[in-house]
């Protein structure tokens, strides 16, 4: 493989990141947004992320944005402050690199370095083996799958639910 270079994305990446998102969310089904958000609206949610405490890394290749990686709540109530659900795209040209699994692999320490518990993961299509097989090779188990939820391109979509404990996960209790 080429030089790979995974860190913390900064907004100068952003421009990169909108592209590779919008293809994910034109051409594909791991995202369940029909229209692609402009660079403002990545710039915000970028911005929400990170000023929330959130993880959020980059994939480059040769010094190209190839990928992206982050971590957000999982829900918003306060009891979930522990709980984390991920969101990893790439560019199509590198599917089947190990560029997913790199970036997971790090997203995965950070979050335990900021004292996060469990990591959900939401993938959208049942039939998305690459993501699936990412999720299962760093420790998630299959948790469950919510079938025809979605509907995207004509078709209705499953969403497979997968977790994974960090840190301590459950086995103790977090002090605050």
């Amino acid at each position: 493989m080429s030089a790979l270079e995974i860190r913390p994305t900064s907004e100068a990446d952003l421009p990169a990141i909108t592209a590779v998102y919008e293809h994910a969310v034109r051409h594909g089904t791991a995202t369940f947004e029909l229209v692609p958000p402009d660079l403002a609206e990545m710039t915000r949610r970028y911005r929400a992320l990170v000023d929330g405490g959130y993880p959020y890394f980059v994939a480059l290749l040769d010094g190209r944005v190839v990928g992206y990686a982050y971590a957000g709540a999982y829900r918003p109530r306060p009891a979930y402050r522990f709980t984390v659900e991920n969101s990893i795209y790439l560019d199509p040209s590198t599917h089947r690199r190990g560029i997913g699994l790199k970036l997971l692999e790090r997203l995965i320490l950070e979050c335990e370095v900021r004292g996060f518990r469990q990591m959900i993961a939401v993938i959208g299509d049942s039939a998305n083996a690459g993501s699936i097989g990412v999720h299962a090779k760093t420790g998630f188990k299959l948790i469950g799958t919510h079938p025809n939820v979605g509907l995207k391109f004509g078709r209705w979509l499953d969403t497979v639910m997968m977790q994974r404990d960090l840190g301590d996960g459950a086995s103790t209790v977090p002090g605050e």
